[in-house]
């Protein structure tokens, strides 16, 4: 109740008139109840008091208490007198049940059966009576499905077996609640923790395993991996692997489940392997299960792509007009390997600088991926690499050779561009006229010079044949007029007979001598520099003689071509021992085929064309020519990547 809440009535009274009837009351003793006067009356002689209490009772802590109440007058001496009275304290229902402890953990096996005992939880109440009696009861419902509890004593029992592989831990809230008005409910948490039993044999992950392995693998190397677990816990589920039955060919690390080989592999002798793996589990007792292996032996990747068609020596011929999306060439190769070792894979990785070309990966198919400008004319030469899927791979490389011009008339000016690209280093790029821009931008500037350029240059001409000619006027010969303007004019044929008219036949012409002075001129402006000291090296003659309107292709391949000097001297050294050529293919490869019918094959040379005489090769040594250290046949070494 709360404080200051009366408990009695007290009266108290004297017979005695004046100060001997002033009565004063008092509680005696250490109790939490005080008097307090009914009436503010000093004079009349019956006096009336309120005991109330001056704190919270509380019946847990004290049921009743013995009051006594003392009463003094004032007369002389005092007079006194002494009465008691009992205080009971009623309970309410004030306090709520309570579980000790709050949280209760307790281990149980998976495997029971239904209706097992689990644990007892038992809650108190510092009520008494009806406010101390209890209910118990699970709060959620989903774990009433697996467990339930006696509502009188607090019993818990599960319903249904467990199983820890499916789960290990339950935890459901049970309530206490007193049958006080109103009612007070305590909670508690229990958790179960399901223990394991070695209910479960080892499981791999696959019902077989298959692997492959490249053959002459050296022993204890890595065959596969394998997968296996165990359902259970602890010891239970601790796996050991062993080979059945153990021919001493295979073994197994048990920490990285990996199946090593104990022997080298030879496909042509044994191609395949079989056996079985058993898992053993440490429980008591044990449990164990078998998986089949499979082993297959593989062919090793030791056959490189080879070219057969173009020919390296082949090229193609396409007009600067050419749309895009224009087939160029297709490369085709094969690979005499199987699998993905013989998948092929085509890319340009040189001589496209301007990425007018592109390949089909998978078919190798070459197309012109943009329209050509001015300085895109000339010699194109890419550089496409044929590779194979295998591990590792292996590639070869080829060269397609293309030439953007109005005209192809000048054909053995072609093919000897065509012929010195093959002693052209790979790495350097062979596409048309790489000075064309600044050419074009200078030739507004530098037109009126040249033109004044040229007519000097043909008065000193003439002067210089002229002092030539006297020269041979005094041994013996006279030229002729015609004949000396014949010299350093290109040559038309005989389409208007003026030709015989100078003929004189006791004077030697000059016109050869001065024909191989040009060729010979020609051949240092294009700075060719062939190995003459070899039996079989071929010589590039450029013709003198064009068609009309056709280009001057030899200025423009001595003024802009980026390719390296070959200068005609028999003095030269082998390339052997210059490693003039730095490629990893040879110079003209037995590729049959030329291509479309815009191509010009090695075949189709003239008497001024570049000249090869290749060894002849098989499948295989075309296929492996990249990777050989000795070229067969022939006393040349492949040295720093070069033959």
């Amino acid at each position: 109740m709360p404080i200051g809440t009366p408990v009695a009535l007290v009266q108290v009274s004297d017979r005695d008139e004046g100060e001997n009837a002033v009565v004063t009351c008092v509680v005696a003793g250490d109790v939490p109840f005080q008097l307090r006067p009914a009436s503010e009356s000093a004079n009349d002689r019956k006096r009336k008091y309120f005991l109330q209490t001056t704190t919270l009772l509380d019946y847990e802590r004290i049921k009743d208490y013995r009051i006594e109440i003392v009463a003094v007058d004032s007369g002389n001496p005092a007079l006194s007198s002494t009465n008691s009275l009992k205080v009971q304290v009623t309970d309410m229902n004030d306090n709520t049940p309570t579980f000790s402890p709050a949280l209760v953990e307790v281990d149980f096996p998976e495997g029971n059966q239904p209706g097992d005992r689990v644990l007892d939880v038992v809650a108190t109440d510092a009520d008494s009576g009806i406010n101390a009696e209890m209910i118990y009861s699970i709060i959620e419902p989903e774990s009433t499905r697996l467990f339930e509890v006696d509502a009188n004593s607090g019993e818990i029992r599960v319903k249904n077996t467990l199983d820890r592989e499916e789960r290990e831990h339950y935890k459901f809230h049970v309530a206490a609640a007193d049958k006080g008005l109103p009612s007070k409910t305590g909670t508690a948490t229990v958790v179960i923790n399901v223990l394991d039993r070695n209910d479960n044999e080892p499981k791999f992950m696959l019902n077989g395993y298959s692997f492959s392995v490249i053959e002459n693998m050296l022993p204890l190397n890595p065959v596969g991996v394998v997968t296996v677990t165990d359902a259970d816990k602890g010891e239970n589920s601790r796996v050991t692997l062993f080979v059945d039955p153990d021919n001493g060919k295979f073994l197994i690390q048990n920490d990285t489940r990996t199946i090593l080989s104990s022997i080298s592999f030879d496909r042509e002798k044994e191609s395949t392997y079989s056996f079985r793996l058993k898992a053993v589990d440490g429980g008591e007792p044990p449990r164990s299960s078998y998986v089949g292996v499979t082993i297959n032996v593989l062919d090793e990747n030791d056959n490189a792509p080879y070219v057969t068609k173009p020919s390296n020596s082949s090229y193609t011929y396409l007009t600067p007009v050419t749309p895009p999306e224009t087939r160029v060439e297709v490369v085709e190769a094969e690979d005499i390997d199987a699998g993905p070792n013989a998948e092929l894979y085509y890319s340009i990785t040189g001589g496209n600088p301007y990425g007018l070309f592109q390949i089909s990966p998978t078919s190798g198919e070459i197309t012109l991926a943009q329209a050509f400008s001015g300085k895109h004319n000339g010699l194109h030469r890419l550089v496409v690499r044929v590779s194979d899927r295998g591990k590792p791979p292996r590639h070869t490389t080829a060269l397609v050779h293309v030439f953007v011009n109005e005209t192809k008339s000048n054909v053995s000016f072609i093919e000897a561009l065509v012929g010195h690209s093959l002693y052209t280093p790979l790495d350097r790029d062979i596409a048309g006229d790489p000075n064309y821009a600044y050419s074009q931008q200078n030739n507004i500037m530098y037109g009126s010079l040249a033109g004044a350029a040229v007519v000097i240059l043909v008065i000193v001409a003439v002067v210089v044949i002229r002092h030539h000619l006297q020269k041979d006027t005094k041994s013996g010969y006279q030229a002729g007029k015609k004949e000396s303007k014949d010299l350093y004019a290109p040559k038309q044929g005989p389409k208007n007979g003026k030709g015989k008219k100078s003929k004189k036949p006791k004077a030697p012409k000059p016109t050869k001598p001065l024909e191989e002075d040009e060729e010979a001129s020609l051949q240092k402006g294009l700075k060719f520099n062939l190995i003459n000291d070899v039996n079989d090296s071929p010589r590039i003659h450029l013709p003198l003689n064009y068609p009309p309107g056709s280009p001057d292709l030899g200025r423009h391949y001595r003024s802009n071509s980026p390719l390296p000097s070959i200068q005609l001297q028999p003095q030269s050294p082998s390339a052997s021992k210059k490693h003039q050529a730095v490629q990893d293919l040879p110079a003209t490869n037995t590729f049959v085929g030329t291509g479309d019918n815009n191509s010009t094959g090695s075949d189709q040379y003239s008497d001024y064309s570049y000249k090869a005489n290749p060894p002849k090769y098989n499948n295989k040594q075309v296929g492996d020519y990249a990777n050989m250290t000795t070229y067969p046949g022939e006393n040349i070494y492949w040295t720093k990547q070069v033959w």
